[in-house]
């Protein structure tokens, strides 16, 4: 179903953020959302103006404060909704970027008063409305009821709590839905003729969870537990050059503490996010970084800061305060500064002192040592606090 628009909004989502009009949506306050299985609750707060991320086929996309608006709505109901919890979350929001861009549709061909609510743009295909393009004709709910973002929401989950009943499905109404993968249940739901593209979007929605988590009430909160470790490379694009270590410096000669590991690769190679976190540098370095991202998380309870060095300056995709998802594209690969070549520079800082990178991405799929436990969470990280040399960093 949804045949007639689905590539042209996907076309708009990619290329632009959708121009705003107005839009349905509760009032978000801060609610706590369940735990993924690998860490503490999150919170749902205030509506970042923009977040940039990528689809798992590495497709950068960016999302404005409308289409967040939506998606804060949509976690919100769901962690107001019994057995949801944060999988639930990312498989409603995972239907609604792929069906809609996150974007309040209406029908004028097939529901001309559709246009009488709050919306964000015309749809058009067969005769579905809104979020989730639900189509009033299979059952979902009335024109009124689909143009508004929290009955979508409520009907998508369904269950006890849903205003159908079972009949059409919600989320809860399908039978094991929990032990499905995220897009499959997500066509569950949706019955799409096009049922593998909701799994695109599953990295797209764990970054929006995450940003709506950094700002509670206008704070940064507590940095949640990382879902996993991603090697801040892609697979098969770099070589290790230099460890962590004292050295005779390539470029003066001198002996120092080489504050990380260099990893050799091509220009524009994306450098990746090696864990969820929130960016607290990210720009001009006074100092042979040239340019610098860092950015804070929490690894088995313990706050970690990783840093990302050498990248040009219209090589950085982030700014502080931006919350990021394991494996989120954060820059490209540079040769700015103190270096010979195209490579990444890449710390890991304790309490403000460098420390031996290699054994905090024990967990990530592209090391030979890495290991995953069943629920894909890091199963192996360093003790000490600090390398026994280690070193203080600006």
């Amino acid at each position: 179903m949804r045949l007639a628009v689905v590539a042209a909004i996907f076309v708009a989502l990619l290329l632009s953020p959708v121009a705003c009009l107005s839009s349905v949506a509760i009032v978000v306050q801060a609610v706590a959302l369940p735990s993924s299985s690998c860490g503490g609750s999150i919170e749902v707060g205030d509506v970042p103006d923009h977040l940039t991320t990528r689809t798992a086929n590495g497709i950068t996309i960016t999302l404005d404060r409308t289409q967040l608006t939506h998606a804060a709505t949509i976690a919100t109901i769901g962690s107001r909704t019994p057995g949801i919890g944060r999988e639930g979350v990312r498989i409603a929001l995972m239907a609604a970027l792929t069906e809609s861009s996150l974007q309040m549709l209406t029908n004028t061909s097939a529901w001309p008063e559709s246009t009488r609510f709050p919306n964000d743009g015309n749809g058009g295909d067969h005769d579905s409305l809104g979020l989730f393009q639900m189509r009033p004709l299979a059952g979902w709910g009335t024109v009124a009821q689909l143009m508004n973002s929290t009955y979508q929401a409520r009907a998508f989950f369904g269950g006890d709590n849903g205003p159908n009943h079972g009949s059409p499905r919600g989320l809860l109404d399908i039978p094991g839905w929990r032990q499905l993968a995220p897009g499959v249940a997500a066509q569950a739901v949706e019955v799409s003729a096009f049922p593998d593209r909701y799994a695109q979007f599953e990295p797209v929605a764990d970054a929006i969870i995450n940003a709506l988590a950094s700002r509670t009430k206008g704070q940064p909160s507590k940095v949640p537990e990382t879902s996993r470790i991603v090697f801040p490379l892609p697979k098969g694009t770099w070589n290790a050059t230099s460890p962590y270590g004292w050295r005779i410096d390539p470029v003066t000669g001198a002996n120092s503490l080489h504050t990380g590991n260099d990893y050799a690769a091509p220009l524009g190679t994306p450098i990746l996010a090696i864990g969820d976190g929130t960016v607290t540098y990210a720009g001009a370095h006074p100092s042979g970084y040239a340019h610098l991202i860092l950015i804070d998380h929490t690894i088995r309870g313990r706050k970690v800061t990783s840093g990302y060095a050498h990248m040009y300056g219209n090589g950085i995709h982030v700014r502080i305060g931006d919350r990021v998802a394991a494996g989120q594209h954060i820059a490209d690969v540079g040769s700015d500064g103190k270096s010979l070549g195209p490579h990444l520079h890449f710390e890991i800082r304790l309490n403000g002192h460098s420390t031996y990178p290699t054994s905090w991405l024990n967990g990530s799929q592209d090391l030979p040592d890495a290991a995953r436990s069943a629920n894909g969470c890091p199963t192996a990280m360093p003790g000490p606090d600090s390398a026994p040399d280690a070193h203080v960093l600006p």
